[in-house]
């Protein structure tokens, strides 16, 4: 081990200053050294102990703090462990700092290197680490739980419990070749083997059918506002933040690059995307905001497609472009309903009825207002009369139930699920909308904490393994695997290789330690 790594190491672990109390870890051989230098009296193993700490160099006392030790291998890093709770002061913090860092062997820790010696140290394996990492990070009560059980070994439990096995399908093929001529080894060992390959595929197959529900927990659904320009993207991403996170302005083209808010759905994350709006443009800077908005929606796993009820146009092409690139769904919100005359908005919000008079109902029903029939309500505070938008019979009819199919190589498909139809100025018709949000979450990630693969890694390494452990079964099931154990053994090997990839480990030693316990060679 280079001198690096047996160097004692120290840092704050609480949050930054100023706080009430200030958590100081030390780790390593130096530990208990480090508290006598401080003037401190080491503590019985866990238990706190009240004691004045003095600076090495000068005895001044620095503060008094709770004292805790936790020697090895009985502590988070499998080392000697002290922790220091001080007052949370920034010149109390930098003068412990100051002082543990004049001490011979001490050094400060780098980033992540507490959790490291303990994966050195057998505490973790790396699917609890990154489990750990999860846990810091989780801004939901989804993610918690599930960085929880993933730390608390989920995957790595199971996957322990796989490599065991495969371990002993190993030991089988392995015993089959080297002691194929003591009396105690049975003949037939490669069928046994070939029977534990195909359990451990079929469950491996199992946890990665999951539709990336665990990674989509672990990072979050991922919603694009897009639309024309001054559709209201901006104001709708303010008031579903419920603050001002984007810059809001009547003029077209405000928005130039992707602004990112999270969010917390009861308890699922979302990730909303204001974008540029989607025109044709001559402005090189507007044009790469309008790439910028078409990829980020097409990556996305539900596109908002705002449209402005004021305006006459037709539904711009842009809305069957962004249909086409991607196969999540996309929502139609018609925007800025408190612009319109009150006959318009109520038939607008009312649309029952197909113009035609076909009784063809669109998909999705619209948002009301408690069903309040908005012809029956006094102006809006804040708009007069003469700003209200007059909308000719054509134009509610577009608005209502225009152009929402296109036809692709499938037939006719519908560009919007779902339709709602909202104010931002009022607020009206923006619970539905959270609620079909909420509702959208529930439905991608609703128990997606019980997963067991949370990171693409993790699929990654499953899907070798998995891989693997098909083809040994193609190459030598049905009995062509005898007199083949020696190329049979190596694809266990390198399945095991994989696993011990997912875990952080893995030791030859084991199959040699499953051969002589379960068939006592040599006794």
């Amino acid at each position: 081990m280079s001198a690096a790594k047996h160097a004692t190491i120290f840092a704050l672990s609480s949050g930054r200053p100023p706080a009430a109390i200030a958590v100081i870890r030390i780790s390593g051989p130096r530990a208990g050294a480090a508290l006598e230098a401080l003037g401190v009296r080491v503590p019985p193993p866990r238990q706190a102990k009240l004691a004045r700490m003095r600076d090495p160099r000068s005895g001044e006392i620095i503060d008094e703090a709770l004292v805790l030790w936790f020697p090895g291998p009985n502590s988070e890093t499998g080392e000697d462990v002290a922790e220091l709770q001080a007052h949370g002061g920034p010149a109390v913090i930098a003068a412990v700092l100051d002082a543990l860092g004049q001490i011979d062997g001490l050094r400060m820790a780098e980033p992540g290197e507490f959790t490291r010696r303990g994966f050195e140290n057998g505490k973790f394996d790396l699917t609890a680490v990154e489990g750990l990492a999860d846990l810091v990070a989780a801004e939901t009560e989804g993610q918690r739980r599930q960085a929880f059980r993933q730390m608390k070994g989920l995957l790595g439990d199971r996957a322990e419990t796989w490599r065991k096995r495969l371990i002993q399908a190993l030991a089988l093929v392995e015993a089959r070749i080297d002691f194929s001529d003591e009396a105690d080894v049975p003949e037939e060992l490669v069928g046994p083997a070939l029977a534990i390959v195909q359990e451990l595929r079929d469950e491996i197959g199992t946890a990665l059918a999951d539709g990336g529900r665990g990674e989509r927990l672990r990072e979050g659904l991922v919603v694009a506002i897009a639309g024309p320009p001054n559709a209201g993207k901006s104001t709708l991403l303010n008031r579903l933040a419920q603050r001002e996170v984007a810059i809001v302005s009547p003029h077209a083209g405000t928005t130039r690059d992707v602004i990112e808010v999270h969010l917390d759905l009861g308890g699922f994350p979302v990730t909303l995307l204001d974008t540029a709006g989607i025109r044709e443009t001559g402005d090189p800077v507007e044009m790469e905001g309008v790439r910028r908005a078409r990829a980020r929606a097409a990556a996305a796993d539900l596109v908002l497609w705002l449209t402005d009820a004021t305006d006459n146009e037709g539904e711009p092409d842009a809305a069957i472009g962004v249909a086409r690139d991607r196969k999540a769904p996309v929502w139609r919100v018609t925007t800025k309903i408190d612009l319109l005359a009150p006959a318009a908005a109520a038939l607008l919000r009312n649309k029952k009825t197909h113009p035609s008079g076909r009784g063809q109902n669109l998909p999705g029903e619209p948002v009301t207002d408690q069903g309040t029939d908005l012809a029956a309500k006094e102006p809006l505070a804040g708009r007069s009369p003469s700003n209200e938008v007059q909308l000719t019979p054509t134009h509610i009819a577009r608005t209502a139930f225009g152009s929402t199919s296109y036809k692709n190589e499938n037939g006719v498909t519908s560009i919007f699920e779902h339709e709602f139809i909202v104010s931002a100025h009022t607020g009206a018709g923006f619970d539905g909308l959270l609620t079909a949000l909420f509702q959208f979450s529930e439905g991608q990630l609703a128990g997606a904490e019980q997963a067991l693969v949370t990171r693409q890694r993790h699929r990654q390494v499953l899907v070798a393994v998995q891989h693997i452990l098909s083809g040994t079964l193609s190459q030598f099931g049905g009995g062509k695997g005898e007199g083949q154990e020696e190329l049979l053994a190596e694809e266990l090997r390198q399945a095991a290789v994989e696993f011990g990839r997912l875990l952080g480990r893995v030791d030859v030693e084991d199959v040699l330690d499953v051969i002589f316990r379960d068939f006592c060679i040599g006794k």
